[in-house]
């Protein structure tokens, strides 16, 4: 139907049809803006409904997450053949269920402060003027003083992480995990994971030369292609799943289980009481 059409069934409508025509007319205007306004919202956040695939810890509850997992399973974690620091006989066993491509995991690492910016300012780090500490650096330092054992596991929060973890498994063999980490959970590791490499392995040499600053690109690549972690990506997934973990990233303090992007702060009094 055409304007001209439009317009002369308008000029013969009573006053008070007319009336409520253009209110209800102005009623779709108003959702269908706002409808383009939340589109242009969520591409602009990289075209990931975040919420959906995270929850963001803004929409959680602040305490540790259901269900309760004894400390003997945590314990039993350090048993397995994942990436890890230490063993089950420290007093703080610290369990990290993580995907590299997961946006709030690189939230949490602390590396990728342009992406804690885009996730507000509840996610700014405090380098850059915030009030957020990011937990794995914090964890880090525990391991490094021999406070803390550490285990890495890989969890599919965001889908883009396969190529990405079996270069984690790579690295931990080299004794190269925390250099290889730290590039990944970069700005530029992130563009990579998510738009490059995903899970495809004929990009094996992209990663491979990405890592160069910690690693040897031909023995990364080299292990990559060998498809020898392959399995081992379904192993850290049952693993994940056997401790109640449905997303990234999640964090353990012995038995007490940090499901979101939490600030060390808000860890920091569980790490306190199991140093005691």
């Amino acid at each position: 139907m055409n304007i001209e059409k439009i317009t002369k069934i308008f000029a013969v409508l009573p006053k008070g049809i007319m009336q409520g025509v253009l209110v209800v007319a102005l009623v779709l205007s108003a959702f269908f803006i706002g409808s383009l306004k939340t589109k242009v919202d969520f591409y602009e956040k990289g075209g990931q409904a975040l919420g959906a695939i995270n929850p963001s810890p803004a929409t959680q509850p602040q305490a540790p997450a259901q269900p309760t997992i004894s400390l003997d399973q945590i314990k039993k974690v350090f048993k397995q053949n994942v990436i890890k620091f230490g063993d089950e006989n420290k007093k703080v066993l610290l369990v990290e269920i993580g995907d590299p491509s997961c946006p709030f995991c690189h939230v949490a690492a602390g590396k990728n402060g342009e992406l804690n910016k885009q996730m507000g300012d509840r996610f700014k780090l405090v380098a850059d003027g915030g009030t957020y500490v990011a937990p794995v650096p914090e964890m880090k330092k525990l391991i490094d003083s021999g406070k803390a054992s550490f285990a890495y596991i890989y969890y599919p929060g965001h889908g883009n992480g396969e190529m990405a973890t079996k270069a984690l498994y790579c690295a931990s063999e080299k004794g190269k995990f925390w250099e290889v980490h730290d590039l990944l959970m970069s700005n530029a590791g992130y563009d990579l994971s998510n738009n490059k490499v995903k899970n495809d392995k004929t990009k094996s040499v992209d990663l491979a030369d990405f890592l160069k600053p910690a690693v040897d690109p031909t023995e990364m690549k080299s292990c990559l292609d060998s498809g020898k972690y392959d399995a081992r990506l379904q192993d850290d997934m049952k693993l994940a799943t056997s401790l109640g973990v449905q997303g990234t990233p999640g964090f353990f303090v012995n038995a007490t289980n940090f499901s979101g992007a939490y600030s060390y702060k808000d860890m920091e009094s569980a790490v306190t009481a199991a140093l005691k």
